[in-house]
């Protein structure tokens, strides 16, 4: 098993969730530089030249303000109307543009891990979790691929791109797609470990709003440690995560050298993470064995630690300023 790669961060793009940092395969990643992993964490997103001396409560305000996956235009590019079936097991085609400022649709994209636009869709509570990858007709800025409710609900499907030209930049856009048919929202629990297609993954860790913290993900089969995961989309294993309630997006990808031709790793995929708020969040990790593509899913809750407390203070004593200065 060959581990030489470097890995760090992917810009989850979903940074809604984590506004952290996630490494693979062991590899170590300081504490200062995951401290300046808060903003540029979208999907596509390499994070480089971040000042780590921010002060807690100036990295509040930047996780806030940093946060993905809540908008549907940013700096004039617009997320169409999705086009989608309207109903539960009706066969059909989703499809979309992106588009500029001129209404006019982008047909010219920066390739990023592989794909040049990675497309991410969850219903409202998070179940039904689908990352695929659709085909671009170049003639119409329309991108496209056959698709088929499995329940009804409302959904968020999350374009993860990155622009063309020298000004490239990674967005995260999102819109909302009504699904009619009856609706059994699903209420997520907390849980460490997923069985899924013969596979055993488990997560260990904690998460810590506002402080870094460390996640271990081991997969088995059969019982045994997993030594042969495959790189997929340019790494070794894939890291979505929403957070409950907005369904922030964050996508995290092992950054740095991709894995060469045959390369393998596993059992362990280590992660550095950091969530911006305390609450739930809902996590879903891919991974490639024997050529196949897997999914499993996992939901932590992060609790407060001394950055969050220590931003906490600094709000409540300008909350109380404030009133004071409402008396004069």
């Amino acid at each position: 098993m060959k581990t030489g790669a470097r890995l760090a961060l992917y810009g989850l793009g979903l940074v809604a969730a984590f506004g952290g940092a996630f490494v693979i395969a062991g590899a170590v990643v300081p504490g200062s530089v995951v401290a300046g992993w808060t903003e540029g964490t979208e999907m596509n997103g390499h994070d480089e030249g971040h000042d780590s001396g921010s002060t807690a409560s100036d990295g509040a305000a930047t996780t806030a303000t940093a946060l993905k996956g809540l908008a549907l235009e940013i700096d004039g590019f617009v997320l169409s109307p999705v086009q989608a079936p309207a109903t539960v097991g009706a066969p059909g085609e989703l499809s979309f543009q992106i588009q500029d400022a001129a209404g006019t649709p982008v047909t010219e994209y920066t390739t990023a891990h592989d794909r040049k636009l990675h497309l991410i869709v969850a219903r409202s509570d998070g179940s039904l979790f689908r990352h695929v990858h659709p085909s671009l007709d170049e003639a119409t800025g329309t991108w496209s691929l056959p698709w088929e409710w499995a329940a009804a609900g409302t959904y968020r499907v999350f374009a993860d791109f990155t622009t063309a030209g020298s000004a490239a930049q990674p967005l995260t856009l999102t819109r909302t797609v009504q699904v009619a048919g009856e609706f059994a929202p699903v209420v997520p629990q907390p849980s460490q470990v997923d069985q899924v297609d013969g596979f055993d993954v488990s997560i260990e860790g904690d998460l810590v709003a506002g402080s870094p913290s460390e996640l271990t993900i081991t997969v088995a089969r059969d019982g045994e440690p997993l030594t042969t995961l495959e790189p997929y989309l340019g790494a070794f294993g894939h890291l979505v995560a929403l957070r409950e309630g907005d369904l922030a997006f964050l996508h995290v990808h092992a950054e740095g050298d991709e894995p060469e031709a045959g390369e393998t790793a596993g059992p362990e995929i280590v992660f550095a993470a950091e969530a911006p708020t305390a609450g739930r969040y809902l996590m879903y990790l891919d991974f490639q064995v024997d050529g196949q593509v897997h999914t499993a899913e996992f939901v932590l809750d992060a609790g407060h630690g001394e950055g969050a407390a220590h931003a906490d203070a600094n709000t409540d004593a300008d909350t109380d300023t404030g009133s004071h200065s409402d008396g004069h």
